[in-house]
């Protein structure tokens, strides 16, 4: 068995790390998530129970599903790291009520933030399900059983 067949796995631990973190965040330190980090939690929370079942399921497709929502949150999170370090202009910002988008809560070594952190865990959860998704062993047999298939009609 070859690594890429525990990348749906890796991708499992990340979605289950990052929304344990988020919510640590929030409701153990006390820190009010913003707008956009709303919009990140939307994506991540499902990934746990969706490629937890897939796993359990045995189910390959959901690959596909778990890359769409995490494609998703990348999306969100690369324009709130954007706008977070101030390379795209905070007046397109959402966070107009509550909490400001670059406020600044968290900032390990000078630069690790928790937008950063959910950059990361939707980038290597993206990276993990597409790496993943097309293991050598499951293209084989979904081939021969399409060949089965065919024959026995």
């Amino acid at each position: 068995m070859s690594w890429r067949s525990y990348a749906i796995h890796a991708a499992w631990t990340l979605s289950l790390v990052a929304t344990c973190g988020s919510l640590f965040f929030s409701e153990v330190m006390m820190l009010p998530p913003c707008v956009l980090c709303w919009y990140q939690r939307i994506p991540m929370y499902p990934l746990v129970f969706l490629l937890g079942l897939g796993i359990v399921r045995r189910d390959a497709q959901v690959r596909i599903y778990g890359l769409g929502l995490s494609l998703m949150g990348l999306l969100v999170a690369t324009s709130h790291v954007l706008l977070y370090y101030g390379i795209i202009p905070e007046s397109i910002s959402p966070c107009t009520q509550g909490i400001s988008c670059t406020t600044r809560q968290i900032e390990w070594a000078g630069f690790v933030t928790i937008p950063l952190l959910s950059w990361a865990a939707f980038l290597l959860i993206s990276l993990l399900l597409w790496v993943g998704r097309l293991l050598p062993e499951e293209i084989a047999n979904e081939s021969s059983e399409r060949k089965e298939g065919k024959r026995s009609q």
